[in-house]
């Protein structure tokens, strides 16, 4: 099998790249890189490569940051009751789990709240505020990674003597709801230039800024001041489980993040990653991604997302233990029912998505909305094109929609809002609510929105690579450097190099589906052989001589040695 994905490789001028190579002191294929990423002098590249906590803006550069700390200070001076208010994913349970470990610093009521999927549905609603505001005595609502469009919610609570505080990253509409506070920098008028931060990061921003008002007025003076550089576990997990960008303060906080985790994992996660496979050696942002993101989300999918957080907050190990075998369970059932979804998808679709159709919108009735989303975006990589798939229940559709890099999804649903009952979420990932007859004209109207502002390029696949280098040029200082620019996620991904000309001297199956090879080159130093993998491919599919390969470039790490390993990620034979 060939593969037939477009390479785009960008071109550099060499001088600029050698003057960045040598201020740095690094390999010129690290310079490419940087410029690649728009770093392009020595003090930008510098923080680049040497992430710390004290890179960070201050916290009160957040529009009504300091409305919400004044706030958050009088209800710790006046005992007040407290709901944390968060959503039902990995980016909500992460965000609420990091407040309520800092409020329990305090003595006071601090209640929390995720609504359930399928019966509340996402974000603050009246029918919350009502019973767990209200009913509870509730003075004071802090939402977490949601409350951006509840401003119905937010008048009841209004109503009722209680006063809310949003932090939030959701893209928000033209008006605001009427709270006290709202913290969101993705507002128009936020000067803080942090809209790329995720929920948990504006939930960790509000509590690095509540810290410093306290120990300003002397509070911490008993020696109790809680390290909130121990909460960047959290921030780290639901960063790389949103899909934010890992630049700025978010891959100082992820970086961070992967310290604690390496050092002194809170019990539930070091149970979560002991059963997830991940345990007794580093972890990076792909386990964050696809061990410990999915077992967890899948307790906001099928369950309750209070496992979640119970989780998250636990100080017992035996409690860990028990809740990550649940998570465990539960994800092995969230597998099987994505796959019964997908193959109902496949069996409707046959031989691809209709032709001269930009998107791909699908109902059905026998669907679980709580799984859907992850339906979507395994059809956004199969495809290349915004897809939106709708469960029907009671003639309510609950949507997710997802979409590959160059459409602006929020965009284009706001531009369908006329046939929707809610929607929100962003650029890449949005949920939204539909009723049944107005499907179809929400169907056209999404293809319409799609197709006039769509990147031509984003609905082709493509592997972009960072530079062109040699077999010579694989050296221990190289791989070194690369691992300096991880943690790799959103905005920056894994490096991929193109290496020329090389022939497989021996070529073998490893595991269910991967295929480890030795590669020489065709030319130059034919002593000098390269380890390879390229996984889910045989044998009996790879040319014995390749014209390029694109690849990755890593540590193989095993048993206290390392050796360099090329990644193969697409080739051309000769």
């Amino acid at each position: 099998m060939v593969m037939m994905t477009q390479w785009h490789c960008p071109t550099h001028d060499p001088e600029r790249v050698a003057r960045l190579a040598a201020a740095l002191n690094r390999h010129p294929a690290v310079a490419a890189i940087l410029l690649n990423r728009g770093i392009s002098d020595h003090d930008q590249a510098q923080a680049f490569l040497s992430p710390t906590l004290a890179q960070i803006k201050s916290p009160f550069s957040i529009k009504d940051m300091e409305k919400a700390v004044d706030r958050i200070v009088q209800a710790v001076r006046q005992g007040e009751t407290i709901c944390i208010f968060g959503d039902y994913d990995v980016d909500g349970m992460t965000s609420t789990s990091l407040l309520l470990d800092f409020f329990r610093h305090f003595d006071l009521t601090v209640l929390h709240h995720i609504p359930d999927r399928i019966t509340e549905g996402y974000g603050l609603s009246p029918q919350a505020i009502e019973q767990q505001a209200v009913a509870k005595g509730v003075e004071l609502i802090i939402t977490t990674d949601c409350g951006i469009t509840g401003h119905e919610a937010v008048r009841l609570a209004n109503r009722h003597g209680i006063d809310v505080i949003i932090t939030d990253h959701h893209e928000p509409s033209k008006d605001l709801p009427d709270a006290l506070a709202v913290v969101n920098p993705k507002r128009l008028d936020c000067p803080s230039e942090l809209a790329h931060l995720a929920g948990v990061g504006v939930a960790f921003y509000l509590a690095l800024a509540l810290r410093h008002r306290l120990r300003e007025m002397g509070f911490w003076n008993a020696g109790n001041e809680p390290n909130l550089k121990h909460a960047c576990d959290l921030v780290a997990l639901g960063t790389v489980a949103d899909m934010v960008p890992l630049l700025g303060e978010n891959r100082v906080l992820v970086k961070a993040g992967l310290e604690i985790l390496a050092t002194r994992p809170r019990p539930g996660l070091r149970a979560l990653l002991a059963i997830s496979g991940a345990a007794n050696r580093p972890v990076d942002t792909w386990d964050l991604a696809y061990r410990l993101a999915p077992r967890l989300n899948a307790a906001g999918r099928l369950g309750t997302a209070d496992t979640g957080c119970a989780l998250l907050t636990t100080a017992c190990t035996k409690t860990a233990e028990r809740i990550s075998f649940e998570l465990d369970e539960m994800n092995v059932l969230r597998k099987d029912i994505e796959q019964r979804i997908l193959e109902d998808i496949s069996r409707r679709l046959g031989q691809g998505p209709p032709t001269g159709r930009h998107t791909l919108v699908l109902k059905s009735p026998d669907w679980h909305e709580g799984v859907i989303g992850i339906v979507a975006a395994r059809l956004v990589d199969q495809f290349m094109r915004p897809v939106a798939l709708i469960a029907l229940r009671d003639g309510i559709g609950k949507g997710s929609a997802r979409s590959p890099e160059g459409v602006d999804l929020f965009g284009a649903l706001s531009a369908c809002s006329p046939y929707l009952e809610k929607f929100g979420g962003h650029k890449v990932a949005a949920g939204f609510s539909v009723k049944q007859e107005n499907i179809s004209d929400f169907h056209e109207a999404f293809e319409n929105a799609v197709r006039d502002h769509i990147d031509p390029q984003a609905m082709k696949p493509g592997i972009r690579i960072d530079t062109r280098i040699t077999p010579e040029m694989i050296t221990p200082a190289l791989l070194d450097d690369i691992e300096q620019i991880a943690p790799f996620g959103m905005a920056n991904p894994e490096p991929v190099f193109a290496l020329s000309e090389l022939d497989a001297v021996s070529c073998h199956r490893v595991g269910k589906a991967h295929t480890k090879m030795r590669l020489r080159p065709k030319n130059g130093d034919r002593s000098r052989t390269l380890d390879a993998i390229i996984f889910n491919m045989d044998p009996a599919e790879l040319p014995g001589r390749f014209r390029q390969v694109a690849c990755n470039l890593r540590w193989n790490r095993w048993l206290g040695t390392k050796r360099a390993q090329v990644v193969i990620r697409d080739f051309k034979p000769e």
